[in-house]
């Protein structure tokens, strides 16, 4: 019995094998992975398993219960002969790992095939293939993986049957007593060990892989998080260097480049030397031939370090796309053509996808923002026609009464308008430029509206410097005469504040006209409402141009009430606002 459990478990080394083999197969890995499997899959894994089953058949050894005598290979049996196999490791692992269906088929082409093999154990040892692919199937579990202790005792088990079955049905009896007392334990302990082993190795195989491709995937979005800032400027010399030591630093490379369509941007590692002085044609070469074949391309080139005299070797070409061109490419070195992968060529492959979609989203971004500018601008050119006329007939009905004050008329319009038109050419202005742009509106309002309107300035000449988005101080004015003070005759006051607080300047228009309800004065600034005397635009987009160059603590703060007159306030962040200078 000891002898025939080590030949046993030296037989395990076929199962050994068989395993390995089974991992490299897209339909096993589906059996691991997938909580059901579609009938093509299925009759694949009964067939397989079915075979398996009778490798394990063939590979066992032969006994004659009349010499006691084992055969070391299986062939045709005689009437006194049986086998001690490892037949049910196939059947078992079909049933637990596909299901009663991939159990109760690999065990009849098991069983049918011992059949058909005789000996005085041929019906017993058939159906108990059958019934051990009935019992692993019946203990499939979809919702998780099969364990090792699992594995054993279901194969345990099963070669129990196996052998209750040989003494219930196999004649006559005593030889199927001796039969059972001499493998019995054997086969029980031996198949049990097969199944447990079994499933060790492909769980350590597909484990192992698992671990690699988390580690791929971790690689690939720490690569991804650390370019993202560079690669949102688009591809130039400074971006490519930048990704190019990363690159370069996460891939464990020869050398790094980057190149555009015409030239090389950036090399990074070995080989320095050699690029620079690589010529455009060269590069061009490269590019055609990324761009034809649209695909990540692996070829070899004779390059060495001027300076250390190393290889660089083998190299991989990968293109980086936007809207489906190629723009550019990315040059992998290594020293040898073995250190070139599948996983490492995967690495390169999901790079390449990943950083042609952050070029493109980049590229989105800057058009979204362009078009953004492109808004503001148009809104920050905009000028009344009807303001402009009234101004110029209360100029003319002047010159004749009061020339003087029809020339200082005229010299604030023309502050005005000079003011409005190199605020489209600016991205930011001090309160100073924004103060005498509102003084010079105001000064042509006081003189349309005689004795009606006063206004009051509260100013603290150290704030004066701070900065801030062109053209916001004078609309959120424009706004209190042109709407507070509808339908008021007179008595009209604005007060203007600036002043420098801790951390922070404040900047507040205040009215005494008509007033808004609070529903209405939190919506002016979330979105245009149309009127009879406006757009509806000219504090939405103050408001949106403070957060968008500010942020969101620099939003317009309103509080008003219905014929109590309306304040308008924000905020310039001193941290932030310096920042944004720093930027510009």
């Amino acid at each position: 019995m000891f002898e025939l459990t080590i030949t046993m478990l030296e037989r395990l080394g076929i199962i050994v094998t068989i395993a390995f083999v089974l991992t490299r197969f897209p339909f096993f890995r589906d059996m691991v992975y997938r909580e059901q499997l579609d009938r093509r899959q299925q009759v694949t894994a009964i067939i397989f398993f079915g075979f398996f089953g009778i490798i394990g058949t063939y590979t066992g050894l032969s006994l004659s219960t009349e010499s006691l005598q084992f055969n070391r290979w299986t062939a045709d049996l005689a009437a006194d002969e049986a086998i001690a196999n490892s037949r049910v490791i196939g059947v078992v692992l079909a049933g637990l790992l596909g299901g009663y269906k991939v159990g109760i088929g690999a065990g009849l082409i098991a069983g049918i095939h011992r059949f058909t093999l005789g000996g005085f154990t041929a019906l017993a040892c058939g159906l108990a293939s059958i019934i051990a692919g009935i019992l692993s199937g019946a203990l499939h579990r979809k919702d998780k993986r099969v364990n090792l202790k699992s594995a054993f005792l279901v194969g345990a088990l099963a070669e129990a049957i196996q052998m209750l079955i040989i003494l219930l049905l196999a004649r006559p009896f005593d030889k199927a007593a001796t039969l059972v007392e001499i493998i019995g334990v054997p086969m029980i302990l031996a198949n049990g060990l097969g199944c447990a082993l079994f499933l060790l190795i492909i769980n350590s195989v597909i484990n192992e892989e698992e671990k690699a491709g988390a580690m791929q995937a971790q690689k690939t979005l720490r690569i991804a998080d650390q370019t993202l800032a560079y690669l949102r400027n688009g591809i130039n010399p400074a971006s490519a260097k930048a990704v190019c030591h990363i690159l370069h630093n996460e891939i464990k490379t020869s050398a790094v480049a980057m190149t555009n369509l015409k030239e090389i941007l950036a090399h990074v590692g070995l080989g320095y030397d050699h690029h620079k002085s690589e010529s455009p044609i060269q590069t061009q070469i490269t590019i055609d031939a990324i761009k034809k074949g649209e695909i990540i391309a692996a070829g070899h080139e004779s390059i060495h370090c001027r300076v250390t005299g190393c290889p660089l070797g083998a190299v991989v070409i990968a293109p980086l796309k936007q809207r489906g061109e190629t723009i550019g490419t990315l040059k992998f070195y290594f020293r040898s053509e073995k250190e070139i992968t599948n996983v490492v060529m995967e690495l390169i492959t999901g790079l390449s996808a990943m950083m042609s979609s952050q070029l493109e989203v980049a590229e989105a971004d800057k058009a979204h923002q362009l078009a953004k500018e492109a808004e503001i601008k148009v809104l920050q050119a905009q000028i009344s026609p009807h303001f402009l006329f009234n101004t110029l007939n209360t100029i003319v009905s002047l010159v004749r009464i009061d020339p003087a004050k029809a020339r200082k008329l005229l010299v604030s319009l023309s502050h005005y308008l000079r003011q409005n038109m190199s605020a489209t050419t600016q991205s930011m202005a001090t309160l100073e430029q924004e103060l005498r742009h509102v003084k010079a509106y105001l000064e042509i309002e006081e003189a349309r509206f005689v004795q009606k309107l006063q206004v009051f300035y509260d100013i603290d000449q150290e704030a004066l410097l701070k900065k801030l988005p062109p053209l916001t101080l004078q609309p959120i004015v424009e706004n209190a005469i042109k709407h507070g003070f509808k339908d008021k005759e007179n008595n009209c006051v604005v007060t203007i504040t600036i002043k420098k607080l801790d951390g922070r300047t404040l900047v507040r228009v205040e009215d005494n006209g008509q007033g808004m309800t609070e529903e209405r004065s939190r919506q002016v600034v979330k979105t245009p409402i149309e009127s009879e005397t406006g757009t509806g635009l000219a504090l939405y987009n103050v408001n949106r141009r403070l957060t968008m160059m500010l942020g969101d603590y620099a939003s317009l703060q309103i509080k008003s009430e219905p014929d109590k007159g309306t304040e308008v306030a924000f905020f310039i962040p001193h941290a932030e606002e310096d920042n944004k200078n720093g930027s510009h």
